[in-house]
């Protein structure tokens, strides 16, 4: 079976993107994902703001703990943005050859993505539960990924499966709108360029603001199952160190329990809590990947093009000799 370079350079590019873009910004994310697990009860809260988790961690002599969890997040960032640009590569040049359609409709975009986005979820849901609780480990006392995956059982790694296939919509509202701004603009572009033989690609500056545009929208609309599925995949806090508390395991949490418990405790406005630090980040990490991604993706492609024909000049001395 012969493999399709052009996904393989996407998937690349795209999964490069992720990387950087997860490193420059984890200390945000970590410190999101701790105010996003914390409910309101009766009226106490530890943090007022997200200033507040950063400023605890400053003041606890912790800030390099911000950091706690990065291999395990870039490895799951990494993976999830190869399989899903190299999925979502592949789903519409498979679209497009078996329809004969010259172009994608938002519809079969939506579907193309999604289904990108559950292959996605299914091959790292493991590292994203493990990400999730050693990021809301107290600080200092988060375990590395092969403690965090082994102290509870194959079920328990895939906390939050059902709640991240819902969340696929996420990442195909996010790249279709993506998507269809891009196609828009370059078509303007190519109608202004003159006809010469270098290729029409968006600046750095306006793919960052088609990324940010793009993941607004998206996160928007599916903020309230985000907060759930972060709160499901959280650590609990009582079992950091106790090893009795760990063994008299609490319920399991559910999508409905969670639910239940921020409608009892914050009501209507708790599903929402944490969504300028989510829009914040999310719009930052997803206009970077995108960003960087329309940036390297040609070099990657002529990388890959190099690689391939010294494979194939190798091959051919190879024979003759």
């Amino acid at each position: 079976m012969a493999v399709d370079l052009e996904s393989l350079s996407e998937a690349t590019s795209g999964a490069l993107g992720s990387l950087l873009s997860t490193t420059i910004l984890y200390p945000l994310d970590t410190c999101k994902t701790k105010y996003q697990v914390e409910v309101q009860d009766h009226g106490q809260r530890k943090y007022r703001n997200l200033s507040d988790v950063l400023w605890e961690a400053i003041s606890n002599r912790q800030v390099l703990s911000l950091y706690q969890g990065l291999g395990t997040k870039n490895l799951q960032s990494f993976i999830a943005q190869f399989v899903y640009f190299y999925g979502y590569s592949y789903f519409k040049r498979l679209y497009l050859e078996k329809s004969g359609f010259k172009s994608i409709g938002t519809k079969a975009n939506l579907i193309l993505a999604a289904a990108a986005g559950a292959c996605t979820a299914i091959v790292t849901q493991p590292l994203d539960t493990a990400s999730s609780r050693m990021q809301t480990s107290a600080y200092g006392k988060s375990k590395g990924l092969w403690k965090t995956l082994t102290e509870s059982t194959l079920s328990d790694a895939f906390d939050g499966l059902g709640i991240s296939l819902l969340l696929t919509s996420n990442p195909a509202i996010q790249f279709t709108v993506f998507d269809q701004l891009k196609q828009r603009l370059l078509k303007q572009k190519l109608k202004e360029a003159d006809h010469d033989s270098s290729p029409v690609v968006l600046s750095a500056f306006t793919a960052f603001l088609v990324g940010a545009i793009s993941k607004s929208v998206a996160t928007i609309l599916t903020y309230p199952a985000i907060r759930c599925k972060v709160m499901i995949q959280a650590s609990d806090p009582d079992e950091d160190d106790d090893k009795t508390k760990r063994a008299q395991r609490k319920p399991r949490k559910t999508v409905s329990s969670v639910f239940c418990n921020i409608w009892k405790k914050e009501g209507i406005p708790g599903f929402f809590k944490g969504i300028e630090a989510q829009i914040t980040k999310t719009v930052l990490s997803s206009a970077l990947l995108l960003m960087i991604k329309e940036k390297i993706s040609a070099t990657t492609w002529v990388l890959i093009l190099a690689i391939q024909r010294y494979l194939l000049l190798t091959r051919g001395k190879l024979k003759k000799a």
